[in-house]
């Protein structure tokens, strides 16, 4: 029995640290969520001894956190991919992260932007290259997508907060937040270059931590030609480590901007984004010019 079960057992913290184990296992759902399922790949991201990471593993199935999936039976060789179970700690890595940035790499002030030299940023400069996790999200008007359109040159621009007039309220102190305020002037700039982003081949997609009837209401009173996708369970935010900060008792993106090719591998970050409206043109530039044919050889 462990001693977590015997000294508390009516305390939820003292029973998921019990399953949790230590940091490693935390580190091992970060990468799983962020589409490294392998052993091989896993001990080789981590760096952890081949036993240790067994262990952790074994413990993470037999508590329902993961879940096996063979893609080989000679040799037997599987994927670990999250359960329901296991997914409904995304949120709690999505607030270390927050914290962590927030309270141990940072000064505790609450900001929803960063300093462009700040450990934060490079993080975000370094999902170039990185192949977006499968997974599907909530579209504002009910339908469900992957976050990047299959086959296509994909713009995400992720946002803290878009609210429409005479529904939900903005949080409160939402205008003292550094970076919060601009979300209607950017998505609605999108809107108005949509026909250019068209033409250079990509297409636009807003992604927010709101709930996707919030997302409604604001997408029908801006009108806007593109789907707003909800990443309200965390699973984008968790998968990417992407920063977050937290307002009106919810986990908000920071605004950034992802530029996305046909294979789903980000091609062009903006971040942090000091101006919502001109960053619009800045990235269709950056479309413009990653998307040109190359020359041959």
């Amino acid at each position: 029995m462990r001693r977590s079960e015997l000294a508390d057992a009516d305390c939820g913290i003292a029973q998921a640290v019990g399953v949790l184990g230590d940091w490693w296992t935390f580190l091992i759902v970060r990468d799983i969520a962020g589409g490294t399922t392998r052993f091989d790949a896993l001990q080789r991201e981590l760096g952890v001894s081949r036993r240790a990471l067994t262990e952790r593993l074994t413990a993470l199935v037999a508590h329902g956190v993961l879940r096996r999936e063979a893609y080989s039976h000679h040799p037997p060789r599987f994927d670990y991919l999250l359960t329901a179970k296991g997914e409904g700690l995304l949120p709690v890595l999505v607030a270390l992260q927050d914290w962590g940035t927030r309270h141990v790499m940072g000064d505790g002030d609450l900001t929803a932007t960063a300093d462009a030299a700040s450990a934060e940023a490079r993080r975000v400069q370094h999902l170039v290259g990185r192949r977006l996790p499968a997974l599907t999200m909530r579209r504002h008007d009910g339908g469900a997508e992957p976050p990047a359109v299959p086959g296509r040159w994909s713009v995400l621009h992720l946002f803290p907060g878009a609210f429409a007039p005479g529904g939900q309220g903005l949080p409160p102190g939402w205008g003292d937040i550094p970076g919060a305020v601009g979300c209607t002037l950017e998505s609605m700039t999108y809107a108005a270059r949509h026909h250019l982003f068209r033409a250079a081949g990509a297409e636009v997609r807003g992604i927010s931590t709101q709930r996707p009837d919030q997302l409604a209401a604001f997408a029908d009173h801006a009108r806007l030609p593109y789907p707003l996708l909800s990443d309200q369970d965390g699973r984008l935010a968790a998968g990417l480590l992407l920063p977050t900060f937290r307002a009106g008792g919810m986990d908000r993106f920071k605004r950034l901007t992802l530029l996305v090719d046909p294979a789903a591998v980000v091609r062009a970050v903006q971040f942090p984004v000091t101006d919502p409206a001109g960053s619009v043109d800045e990235m269709l530039d950056l479309l413009r010019r990653q998307s040109a044919p190359r020359p041959p050889h």
